[in-house]
């Protein structure tokens, strides 16, 4: 009951962020000793998943992947963490940041190499989109995250309007 409760009524962003920590290994790299973007976008993809699905207490899939930005190159042998978070929530969506920092265990320094933002979508039963409980932020960096998912977001929506006017344009000349 008292989760019921909570759910209706809004999770803080510490409830359901999640910290994923992977080791580079051989099959991880390209021949140049350093991770392949797929690698990172994959782990980016389930750690966005375990934080939403934490959030909303259903399954969750992934709607888009916005800004996923490669900052410095992960090698072998380091100690990849992802740290997710949901930013904003919406009807049925919510904006979950992912921030990848990369260790060198011999010295000890810790990189930033990328950062993305995922919309993913909260599924009922018969896998259909369902209504997500509010984040609630609390701390001055979540509200700002929080204010940012929102532009984001209005970007995303102007982009897909965008699209879709080219393919019909594209479309209508065929």
């Amino acid at each position: 009951m008292g989760n019921k409760l909570k759910l209706e009524s809004g999770r803080s962003p510490r409830e359901s962020e999640a910290i994923m920590t992977e080791m580079v290994l051989p099959q991880h790299t390209n021949a140049i000793g350093t991770v392949f973007g797929g690698v990172v976008m994959s782990w980016v993809d389930i750690a966005a998943a375990i934080c939403a699905e934490r959030h909303c207490h259903r399954q969750v899939v992934t709607a888009s992947v916005d800004a996923l930005s490669f900052l410095a190159p992960i090698k072998l042998g380091w100690i990849v963490t992802l740290k997710s978070s949901v930013n904003f929530v919406w009807k049925t969506s919510c904006e979950v940041g992912v921030k990848v920092t990369a260790e060198n265990p011999r010295t000890g320094e810790s990189f930033h190499t990328a950062t993305a933002y995922v919309t993913m979508v909260a599924l009922d039963s018969n896998g259909r989109p369902t209504l997500m409980p509010p984040v609630l932020p609390e701390t001055d960096e979540q509200k700002r995250r929080h204010e940012e998912a929102k532009a984001r977001r209005f970007s995303r929506l102007e982009l897909k309007k965008q699209n879709e006017e080219r393919q019909k344009r594209s479309g209508e000349q065929e």
